[in-house]
């Protein structure tokens, strides 16, 4: 009789307060709980486990993950005598994920356990406890499904007895506080769960509420102008496949990746070469080269000879003057570019001077031409040294510019 004078108390108490009550509780409110219990006695109690309990309490929401409980649990299980049992204590909950529909938690508890046998003296005692439980908002109301596991401990006994509940019912919070969920840009997703709370109305998300990127390249699909970017490829802000040197062909499909800008290219990013002689159509001084032939690094065909314009020396002397280089260097690129060619450096001079010395100072500086084009990577294989000094003018002599004409160094192709 008193535990049922116990429950219908605790129930009218309860629903007093039930007019603004929520799914469950938010930090600094309070709730109440009723739930009815299967009870494990230990077996030295020597009664039959039943559906014969329940537990009722009040407690706190102390923050999003905390909550204070006083509890009372009842029984009457069945026995020779009868008997009733009341424990009375207070629980510390740990509570994850409070606002989403489904909040687990942990419990332990200290309190007092009074058992009584009908007809025979009372023992009580301590009780310790600890477990599980879970709150399930199911009715879309203001009242939440509990479920709660309960492992009990407790020294009423000359030895301890250890006891499990299981327990299912109701909590109902008082006074105001937002719906358990709450999705305040609409997403769908609760803002408890939600890291990308301001959603623009509209917007597919993903589990957590953020704005799908479905080709995973870091640019959101509301605003991804190239939503079918392979995975991997570098975007820009628009999602699109970044183009570093502006050619129209974007990195991922670009073998030319260093295009000067504005040139024409074609759909792999290189410069278009229109007559197939390797020199690029930017570059081409003769554009229309016959296909198969050998062309220099300006583009045009290679004929017998290699000729060096600028390449001047010092006078009497085989050192190159400034600006010699430059053409050299062209030279070098041509006969990589063609490397099966094999070429006599042929040195001339102007008829200033004796014969003899100027077939000795045309090799000399036919020798420091060849020189250098070694020390730039052409093998000396492919190359002979001749003088043929004022033998083979290709100007008048008598005259200062003629002179200037006749003293050269060129490249004879010998063999292609």
């Amino acid at each position: 009789m008193r535990i049922f004078t116990c429950v219908v108390a605790a129930i009218f108490i309860a629903f007093l307060g039930t007019g603004n009550a929520l799914a469950d509780a938010e930090a600094g409110q309070g709730y109440f709980s009723i739930m009815g219990s299967y009870i494990d006695d230990d077996n030295d109690r020597n009664v039959d486990d039943d559906f014969k309990g329940g537990q009722f309490g009040f407690g706190y929401a102390l923050n999003d993950w905390a909550n204070l409980e006083g509890f009372v649990s009842v029984a009457s299980p069945s026995s020779v005598p009868d008997q009733e049992h009341l424990g009375i204590g207070i629980d510390l909950q740990r509570v994850f994920r409070r606002g989403e529909l489904f909040s687990p938690y942990l419990h332990v508890g200290l309190g007092y356990l009074e058992v009584d046998p009908i007809g025979a003296p009372s023992q009580d005692g301590l009780m310790y406890s600890g477990g599980a439980g879970f709150l399930l908002d199911i009715f879309k109301s203001n009242i939440a499904l509990r479920g709660e596991w309960r492992h009990r401990i407790d020294t009423s006994s000359v030895k301890d007895l250890s006891d499990n509940l299981f327990s299912l019912g109701l909590q109902i919070p008082f006074g105001e506080g937002s719906p358990k969920f709450v999705d305040s840009d609409g997403d769908g997703v609760a803002d408890g769960m939600d890291r990308c709370p301001n959603t623009p109305a509209g917007t597919r998300v993903d589990a957590y509420g953020c704005e799908l990127d479905s080709d995973g390249d870091g640019v959101k699909d509301s605003i991804d102008k190239c939503p079918g970017t392979p995975k991997g490829v570098s975007v820009n802000a628009s999602g699109c496949p970044m183009d570093s040197d502006g050619d129209g062909v974007s990195d991922d499909k670009d073998k030319c990746p260093n295009t000067v800008r504005g040139a024409k290219v074609g759909p792999d990013g290189c410069e278009l070469d229109g007559d197939k002689d390797g020199v690029v159509d930017r570059l081409d001084e003769c554009p229309n080269s016959a296909p198969g032939v050998q062309v220099d690094i300006k583009g045009c065909e290679i004929k017998a000879v290699i000729r060096l314009p600028g390449v001047n020396f010092e006078t009497n002397s085989d050192r190159l003057l400034s600006g010699a280089t430059n053409v050299l260097n062209d030279a070098v690129a041509t006969l990589k570019k063609n490397p099966t060619i094999t070429v006599e450096v042929a040195g001339h001079t102007d008829s200033d001077g004796a014969a003899d010395y100027n077939e000795g100072l045309s090799t000399r500086r036919a020798t420091t031409v060849r020189d250098y084009l070694a020390s730039n990577g052409i093998s000396v294989d492919r190359m002979s040294v001749r003088g043929y000094g004022e033998s083979q003018p290709i100007a008048d002599n008598t005259t200062r510019a003629g002179k200037a004409q006749n003293r050269r160094v060129v490249l004879r192709i010998i063999e292609r």
